[in-house]
């Protein structure tokens, strides 16, 4: 309770003065106000996304705030992923972890490893979003990207957030200049259309990509409806084993390395290092992540250029299959109480509305969650003021997935990310074969993954 100053309160309550009256009024507003704030109840959201994104992610937490008054989201930026990962799981075995976090999608496994440690997202929503207005509708996600984060059953474990899928960019003027007419859709193709780019001198490189493991393995595999491990891709079981050195990636690895003698194919680097190459001009094409679109647009100066799917192998399939998703999926924790749990739902509806997704997908340029986003943005004119920003949706969405195209799930993934970039190094110096190479990838790879089976048992 708020007190009036003693100069206010000596007067009789029978003929209290303006003064007085303008005091209770503004005492019982303020009486109100902190009684109000104090009722709202805190839900702590852990992420990584550092600078511009970390701005926009605070806007939407701003937004859900002023839209209601029962709950705060509170924004806390932890580091990059696997930061943000080792604090949460820090801090829940504490006794002190958030209510959402933020995981990248090869810490999945991960996260179901830990026993007793998350809230699945269809048992949160079905137990407290009815009481927040509305029933939870799984089939409004779109499945090519929900795919990834659910378990054997199809139940969704956590909310996507912020999902990517490789593409094609290309230079057009290169292109041009090489007499290539179109961008090519099979690997096949691709062959083609870089020996012109060389041999034209249109550009001394024809093609190079960005996160090597991600797209020319785990993508490839998911396009061409092949297996990248046993047990549906770790979907099965945490006893799935790697199987990419028995498969046609082994033939792709192969061509790239063969390509690398006139330029057709020139590596990069991991991560993000190859981009430079196709800013500059040097490589016509470059395969990257579709949530690179704003990134290129503001690097690749004095040149036009478009976005086209990731080619397919006419030799595996005659159509292809989806590709999958990186990027992150927010994960409720356990040890939390009933209203954290109802604002948690309430944030996660806000969050998949459309007008939320349609924002975050046109300002990041990561994929919409919800068809009914995909829709809007379409609606409101963003895919034809920005041509090729519809591609990612529509290679995502162009097939049902398959156990081969569902996406990963296996345990120590950033691990054996790094592995086989390891051995992509070995084999684009000269010093493997791509069989070679590829066969100690997948020996070293199930090394890990039996250590991490055996944490699990």
């Amino acid at each position: 309770m708020r007190y009036l100053p003693a100069c206010l309160s000596h007067r009789s309550p029978s003929s209290p003065s303006p003064r007085r009256l303008l005091g209770l009024v503004v005492a019982t507003a303020l009486t109100t106000t902190s009684a109000s704030a104090m009722a709202a109840t805190e839900i702590e959201w852990w992420h990584a996304m550092g600078g511009t994104l970390g701005n926009k992610v605070n806007e939407i937490a701003d937004d859900f705030n002023q839209s209601q008054s029962d709950y705060v989201i509170k924004p806390v930026f932890k580091g990059n992923y696997t930061e943000t990962m080792t604090s949460a799981i820090a801090a829940f075995r504490a006794g002190k972890g958030p209510d959402i976090v933020q995981i990248f999608e090869v810490g999945t496994a991960t996260m179901m490893g830990a026993k007793g440690a998350i809230v699945p997202v269809h048992q949160l929503m079905a137990d407290y979003a009815p009481e927040q207005g509305a029933a939870f509708d799984p089939d409004a996600y779109l499945s090519a990207v929900t795919g990834y984060y659910t378990d054997r059953d199809g139940q969704m474990l956590s909310l996507p957030f912020n999902s990517s899928t490789p593409v094609t960019y290309f230079n057009k003027d290169v292109l041009a200049k090489a007499g290539v007419d179109s961008v090519p859709t099979t690997w096949q193709e691709m062959d083609d259309a870089l020996k012109k780019v060389v041999d034209s001198g249109a550009a001394e490189c024809g093609l190079t990509t960005t996160w090597p493991s991600w797209v020319m393995l785990e993508n490839y595999s998911a396009r061409n409806d092949i297996p990248f491990a046993s047990k549906a891709n770790g979907f099965a079981g945490v006893d799935a084993r790697l199987e990419f050195n028995q498969t046609a990636v082994v033939d792709q690895i192969q061509r790239l390395d063969d390509w690398q003698a006139d330029n057709r194919f020139v590596y990069g680097g991991r991560y993000d290092d190859a981009a430079p190459k196709f800013y500059s001009g040097e490589c016509a094409m470059m395969m990257g992540s579709s949530a690179s679109y704003a990134g290129v647009k503001e690097s690749a100066k004095g040149f036009e250029f478009g976005v086209a799917p990731l080619p397919y192998d006419a030799d595996v399939i005659d159509t292809p299959q989806n590709s999958i998703i990186g990027g992150a999926s927010l994960w409720v924790l356990t040890g939390q109480e009933d209203d954290e749990y109802r604002g948690v739902a309430k944030f996660f509806q806000y969050l998949s509305s459309p007008e939320v997704q349609a924002d975050w997908h046109q300002f990041t340029g990561y994929l919409p969650i919800t068809t009914a986003a995909a829709e809007l943005t379409r609606e409101q004119g963003f895919y034809a003021e920005h041509p090729g920003t519809d591609v990612a949706i529509t290679q995502m969405t162009s097939a049902t997935p398959t156990e081969n195209s569902k996406g990963l799930r296996l345990g120590n993934m950033v691990q054996i990310r790094d592995v086989i970039n390891e051995e992509l190094e070995q084999i684009f110096s000269g010093d493997k074969s791509a069989q070679q190479g590829l066969d100690e990838a997948v020996e070293r790879g199930n090394a890990l993954l039996e250590k991490f089976a055996r944490r699990q048992g």
